[in-house]
């Protein structure tokens, strides 16, 4: 949280931009949805979080057009084409489909011959419960998320779609 903070503000900054400024920037694509837009103390307030809802960051990463994987450690890399994130156009938002992700995390567990709580001993920070209830479609933080697409082998764009909220 505290790399993608910093860049954040560094872009914000070459910018010429109040962190007021940049919040609104990153606003605009909620205008005309039902969606809650991000408050300037949440950006603000990033480097304090272990982790941000999913949502927020995908919103803030389509600001300065970086990829989720930009800010795993050991990522100096310039980003490969699959990993830049979708532009879904005006008035919607990015969201990481969790459906769509335990689809895959389900799909490789199987190919392994792992159970649930084999495959929630292999990733830091989950357990069984929190794996199978992404099949159920809830809101995943970030970095959190990046264990699994880094688990399932898979850039992090390939799960994310757009919504109108």
């Amino acid at each position: 949280m505290k790399r993608l903070h910093a860049a954040l503000d560094a872009e914000r900054q070459a910018r010429g931009l109040s962190w007021i400024e940049l919040t609104a920037e990153i606003n605009k694509p909620f205008q005309g949805t039902p969606s809650i837009p991000i408050s300037v103390t949440t950006l603000k307030g990033m480097p304090g979080k272990r982790s941000v809802t999913s949502a927020v960051v995908l919103q803030v990463l389509r600001w300065p057009r970086c990829t989720p994987e930009s800010f795993l450690v050991g990522c100096e890399s310039a980003p490969k084409q699959e990993e830049c994130l979708p532009e879904p156009g005006p008035s919607l938002i990015l969201r990481f489909d969790t459906k769509a992700i335990y689809d895959a995390l389900d799909a490789k567990r199987r190919e392994r011959g792992m159970t649930w709580k084999e495959l929630a001993r292999e990733l830091p920070g989950f357990s069984e419960s929190m794996l199978t209830n992404l099949s159920a479609g809830p809101l995943i933080g970030f970095p959190r998320v990046m264990v699994l697409t880094q688990w399932l082998e898979r850039p992090a764009a390939t799960f994310v779609r757009d919504r109108s909220r």
